[in-house]
């Protein structure tokens, strides 16, 4: 059940991340993920209300908030990393805050078998091989180094701390709810702040029209990514987290498939070979 969940949730937020790629090269990165989370705002709000999950109300919620909070940070260090560049290095780096889940697992006692330990091993070069790491080229700078790994424990903290946001289902929505309006609070004032310092809400061509048009997609991207949190804290809360974090985390798989199937980008070897030990690792575990 634990890897059932866990591929669900890669699956998730591979599709969610190639169709946030997608948007983002017309519109803003902030203004993609404060309108993708609005709609999921909304939408977990009736979720809320139609199965009374505000009386689920305690403590834990504040782990909803943090990762709320750093949600967005993570989000647009990564974006920022991406732009330095290369996307070559910072994409697959950016898949190493597995080690964050994976340590407090380690921490809490989880001793994973044989099996499973090569398997996360298996997996995590995989992984990182699947985002096609440039091995020549120009030096990659210091900042973009800086952001990536940023980006790398925020989205690795945003899984330990959403993973012990709830223990019921009706909990979790309202903890996913509190995460969301965290998001959108968070997103909407860094993008007030670079709209006030002369930054874009809106793409230069098109404008409102554009993101009007958008809409199923930034709906589908900011349900995908709830769901896909959703997925991780049960796959977290029925196995081990040190298996369930290195599973989810397969989406740059996903997302390197999708851009071979639907863009028909052209997969290179380093890729292939990751695409193929993320395989191999995601059997060991499941097998372990």
């Amino acid at each position: 059940m634990t890897a059932l969940f866990a591929l669900a949730t890669s699956v998730l937020w591979g599709l969610a991340d190639f169709g946030g790629g997608l948007l983002t090269r017309r519109t803003p990165a902030l203004t993609v993920v404060v309108v993708s989370q609005s709609i999921a705002v909304v939408v977990l709000g009736v979720i809320v209300v139609a199965t009374g999950a505000w009386h689920e109300a305690g403590h834990q919620l504040w782990y909803a908030v943090g990762a709320g909070v750093v949600g967005p940070v993570a989000m647009l260090s990564f974006y920022k990393a991406l732009a330095l560049g290369p996307m070559g290095v910072v994409s697959p780096l950016g898949s190493l805050g597995v080690a964050v889940p994976v340590g407090v697992g380690l921490v809490l006692g989880e001793r994973p078998g044989l099996l499973q330990f090569a398997g996360i091993g298996v997996a995590v070069v995989g992984i990182v091989l699947a985002g096609g790491p440039e091995l020549r080229g120009p030096a990659v700078q210091r900042q973009a180094i800086l952001l990536t790994l940023t980006a790398a424990f925020g989205f690795g903290a945003v899984m330990a701390l959403i993973a012990e946001a709830s223990t019921t289902l009706t909990g979790l929505f309202l903890a996913l709810f509190v995460q969301r309006v965290t998001n959108v609070t968070v997103g909407g004032a860094a993008l007030y702040a670079s709209v006030q310092r002369g930054g874009r809400a809106l793409p230069e061509d098109g404008g409102m029209k554009v993101v009007v048009s958008s809409l199923p997609a930034l709906a589908f991207v900011g349900l995908a990514d709830v769901a896909a949190n959703g997925t991780y804290s049960i796959a977290a809360q029925t196995g081990p987290v040190t298996v369930a974090a290195v599973l989810a985390n397969l989406y740059p798989v996903v997302t390197v498939l999708a851009a071979l199937l639907l863009l028909r980008e052209r997969l290179r070897l380093v890729q292939a070979a990751g695409a193929g030990l993320a395989l191999v690792g995601t059997v060991l575990l499941a097998s372990g």
